[in-house]
């Protein structure tokens, strides 16, 4: 297939990691329900393709997401204690039961930059989100577990609006003090700009979190996911969330569409020269498969533009 012409700048990163979200965030918002030697073959074909972190599987309860419902068969099928790490969100104690049962090490959990959103997707108030999280985290650790955190609605909340800068730091500061490695800042509903990006980073920079702590994970409502990625490299951040095809949303935020495809984050990194050990023709060929398995194109621009 064809490549960009590759331009370095040497201002921004040399190399990032794409931290694939496909087979979890990508999947549990997809009307059709994969079976499970269908997925365990897309996570297979993502790590044969380069990807160095493959998010696998939640252990949300099946009926809040009947398509996950099938995480411990999932896992019996994949090589999660191998070279490659395989994460799983986990909600609570109860996740990090099954989690542990099924000898995984790495897991994450999902908190709420707002109130409204808390209520919904964890029935906790902002407040109780720590007090739900603190204990998953803590045996967690015990256990040598690696535990990320994600933090939704960073930019904006479909019942609330525009979410102050300030308020989503101090959430994200708290779920990194319960001693998460890494902080991934969800643009849930899409709304983020260039400058609203930059923004919440020096304000997470001014309040003690530096760039090497953040991972930022937009999704392309309104068409500005890469250019926010571009925000983000020029700041330092050299973790980007991503999902095989432009997959996934959230099923508790209707506005919310796809993340940001992994092979259009890869074909503009490829460009600017910057390192991702990912195989991009194989990437492509990978989301036309599962393509085929959904019933419907892929969303993904590279995918769309490449010839069959």
């Amino acid at each position: 297939m064809n490549l960009p012409m590759v331009v370095p700048d040497p201002t921004l990163p040399s190399r990032v990691l794409v931290y694939e979200v496909g087979p979890r965030d990508g999947l549990q918002n997809e009307q059709t329900v994969l079976p499970v030697e269908v997925k365990a073959e897309l996570v297979t074909r993502l790590v044969a393709a380069g990807l160095k972190i493959v998010e696998v599987t939640s252990f949300v309860h099946p009926r809040w997401v009947p398509q996950l419902a099938d995480a411990e068969a999932l896992l019996a099928r994949v090589d999660h204690r191998g070279a490659t790490p395989m994460p799983v969100l986990v909600p609570n104690e109860r996740g990090l039961d099954r989690a542990l049962a099924e000898g995984v090490r790495h897991i994450a959990i999902f908190g709420s930059a707002t109130e409204t959103f808390a209520r919904r997707n964890l029935n906790r108030s902002l407040e109780e989100q720590f007090s739900m999280f603190e204990p998953t985290v803590a045996r967690a650790r015990a256990e040598g577990m690696d535990v990320r955190a994600y933090v939704s609605m960073c930019f904006g909340d479909p019942w609330e609006g525009r979410v102050p800068v300030d308020q989503v730091v101090d959430v994200g500061r708290r779920l990194l003090e319960l001693g998460t490695y890494q902080l991934s800042l969800g643009d849930t509903t899409g709304v983020g700009t260039p400058g609203h990006v930059t923004a919440l980073l020096d304000a997470f920079n001014a309040a003690g979190v530096a760039d090497d702590r953040l991972a930022m994970h937009f999704h392309d409502t309104y068409g500005q996911a890469l250019t926010n990625t571009y925000a983000a490299l020029r700041h330092g951040v050299t973790t980007f969330d991503a999902s095989a095809g432009g997959l996934g949303g959230c099923p508790y935020a209707e506005s919310a569409t796809g993340n940001l495809a992994t092979e259009d984050l890869v074909w503009m990194l490829d460009g600017l020269g910057i390192e991702t050990g990912i195989d991009l023709a194989s990437l492509v060929e990978t989301s036309r498969w599962l393509a085929g398995h959904l019933g419907r194109p892929s969303p993904s621009r590279v995918v769309n533009a490449r010839p069959q």
